[in-house]
Protein backbone atom coordinates (compact mmCIF):
# COMPACT_ATOMS: atom_id res chain seq x y z
CA UNK A 1 0.00 0.00 0.00
CA UNK A 2 1.22 3.20 -0.95
CA UNK A 3 0.93 6.27 1.28
CA UNK A 4 0.80 9.40 -1.78
CA UNK A 5 -1.18 7.12 -3.76
CA UNK A 6 -3.46 9.35 -6.04
CA UNK A 7 -6.66 8.51 -5.53
CA UNK A 8 -5.84 8.93 -1.45
CA UNK A 9 -9.95 8.59 0.15
CA UNK A 10 -10.72 12.36 1.15
CA UNK A 11 -11.15 12.70 5.26
CA UNK A 12 -10.86 15.20 7.36
CA UNK A 13 -9.04 13.19 9.72
CA UNK A 14 -6.02 13.71 7.11
CA UNK A 15 -6.48 16.98 6.70
CA UNK A 16 -4.06 19.93 6.31
CA UNK A 17 -6.41 22.27 7.86
CA UNK A 18 -8.48 20.30 10.46
CA UNK A 19 -6.96 19.22 14.25
CA UNK A 20 -7.68 15.94 15.19
CA UNK A 21 -9.70 16.50 18.93
CA UNK A 22 -10.43 12.79 19.33
CA UNK A 23 -10.63 9.34 17.15
CA UNK A 24 -14.12 10.45 15.68
CA UNK A 25 -13.92 14.15 15.71
CA UNK A 26 -11.56 16.67 13.59
CA UNK A 27 -11.78 20.84 14.70
CA UNK A 28 -11.75 22.46 11.19
CA UNK A 29 -11.41 26.30 10.86
CA UNK A 30 -13.84 26.66 8.33
CA UNK A 31 -16.44 24.19 9.01
CA UNK A 32 -15.94 23.74 12.81
CA UNK A 33 -16.24 19.97 14.66
CA UNK A 34 -16.83 17.57 11.72
CA UNK A 35 -16.60 13.92 11.97
CA UNK A 36 -13.56 12.69 10.99
CA UNK A 37 -14.89 10.27 8.00
CA UNK A 38 -16.24 13.73 6.22
CA UNK A 39 -14.37 15.51 3.51
CA UNK A 40 -15.04 19.21 2.33
CA UNK A 41 -13.77 20.97 -1.15
CA UNK A 42 -11.06 22.69 1.16
CA UNK A 43 -9.45 19.35 1.60
CA UNK A 44 -5.90 19.20 1.56
CA UNK A 45 -4.08 15.70 1.45
CA UNK A 46 -1.57 16.26 4.66
CA UNK A 47 0.29 12.79 4.72
CA UNK A 48 1.79 13.48 8.23
CA UNK A 49 -1.45 12.72 9.76
CA UNK A 50 -2.21 9.09 8.14
CA UNK A 51 -1.51 6.31 10.50
CA UNK A 52 -0.54 3.41 7.70
CA UNK A 53 -1.92 -0.29 8.44
CA UNK A 54 0.60 -1.88 10.88
CA UNK A 55 3.00 -4.65 8.79
CA UNK A 56 2.22 -8.50 8.97
CA UNK A 57 3.83 -10.07 11.37
CA UNK A 58 6.59 -12.41 10.59
CA UNK A 59 5.90 -16.41 11.19
CA UNK A 60 9.14 -17.33 12.50
CA UNK A 61 8.40 -21.37 12.29
CA UNK A 62 6.93 -21.01 8.77
CA UNK A 63 10.76 -20.21 7.58
CA UNK A 64 13.84 -22.22 8.19
CA UNK A 65 17.70 -21.00 8.03
CA UNK A 66 18.16 -23.04 4.72
CA UNK A 67 15.33 -20.59 3.57
CA UNK A 68 17.59 -17.50 3.89
CA UNK A 69 20.86 -18.66 1.77
CA UNK A 70 21.98 -17.86 -1.45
Amino acid sequence: MKLFRKNMEKRCAYCAHGSVLNEREVACPYRGIMDAANQCRRFAYDPLKRIPPRPAAYKKKAYSAEDFKL
